[in-house]
């Protein structure tokens, strides 16, 4: 911003979520900025690491941050696609059949350990996140605005899980990573560790101010040689040696919101090619798949983030 120049009041808002979630995930300042940048710009998260790092905790403050329904769904491989969707059931009383909607009928799902639900299961989501719809028994049930699905899950090597497919995959909008707290993060945690971590943590935004950020998202500008440089980052994706499926045209589309969106998180109404640098493996890394070859040699996820990283430089940079 220029000096003097007040700050958008999204940007406002944006700042004070920040520092609320600042106070619930210690030392994790990074983490927090991208799952708001996904929160306004209407998509889709999914957080993957370890056990025991705060997954579950970041979406659980994310979510109760906005004031509006919250539904958590544990994922476990008996659940069944009834179960987040919902069924049609037969009322003797009204000698009808009604439906009773389940946990997805929310503004913010949290969906724990979704790989830990079988495929089956997993891709009874897959409507509910590019539509924001499903459809039981032929008929389509709008859900509720805003929607969000903020999901975890631990890394594909570990037992028990069942990976996402590439169709689930790209509905995120992005996935992160937390990693390890610093000595004095986790420090402050052991300190408070007999405190829940979202203790005190009171709602920011409503639903109404998330909605009018999410439209202010959408005007921020994005100059043509920036779209260039996207799409021939795009591009590299689907020609390089080393992975077998690039970022499909949704991937671009996802890209091109999240910078829009953190423009407008730091006070600006229009996009920096560092932006696009910043954003790129987040958005990215999950949709494509390396070859064979790559993956003996490396887990999957940092292959995938080295590779990418190696093609942003060799893309020129627009002045």
């Amino acid at each position: 911003m220029k000096s003097g120049e007040q700050l958008p009041p999204v940007t406002l808002k944006m700042e004070e979520l920040e520092a609320t979630l600042g106070r619930t995930i210690r030392g994790k300042a990074d983490v927090i900025r991208l799952s708001l940048v996904c929160l306004l710009s209407q998509g889709h998260l999914l957080i993957e690491d370890v056990p025991g790092v705060g997954k579950t905790t970041l979406a659980h403050a994310l979510a109760r941050s906005v004031r509006c329904n919250f539904t958590r769904l544990q994922c476990t491989s008996d659940i069944l696609p009834g179960d987040v969707l919902g069924v049609t059931v037969y009322n003797a009383h009204s000698e009808q059949f009604e439906f009773k909607q389940g946990p997805v009928f929310t503004n913010f799902l949290l969906a724990d350990e979704i790989n830990r639900a079988t495929p089956k299961t997993q891709s009874a989501l897959l409507e509910a996140m590019s539509d924001r719809q499903v459809t039981i028994d032929g008929h389509a049930y709008p859900l509720p605005e805003p929607f969000m699905v903020i999901a975890t899950q631990n890394p594909v090597e570990h037992h028990g899980t069942y990976p996402l497919p590439e169709s689930q995959l790209d509905r995120f909008l992005m996935r992160t990573r937390i990693g390890y707290p610093d000595l004095s993060a986790e420090r402050e945690i052991l300190r408070n560790s007999y405190r829940p971590a979202d203790a005190g943590l009171e709602p920011v935004l409503n639903v109404d101010e998330l909605l009018a950020g999410q439209r202010e998202a959408e005007k921020v500008r994005v100059d043509d040689a920036l779209i260039e440089y996207m799409l021939a980052i795009v591009e590299k994706t689907r020609t390089h040696e080393a992975l077998a499926l690039g970022v499909s045209p949704r991937g671009a589309q996802a890209l091109y919101r999240a910078c829009q969106s953190l423009a407008l998180v730091e006070g600006r109404t229009w996009v920096l090619p560092d932006d696009i640098k910043r954003l790129a493996v987040p958005v990215f890394a999950h949709r494509v798949i390396i070859n064979s070859r790559t993956s003996l040699t490396q887990r999957s996820t940092e292959a995938a983030e080295r590779i990418l990283r190696d093609i942003m430089t060799l893309v020129d940079v627009p002045v």
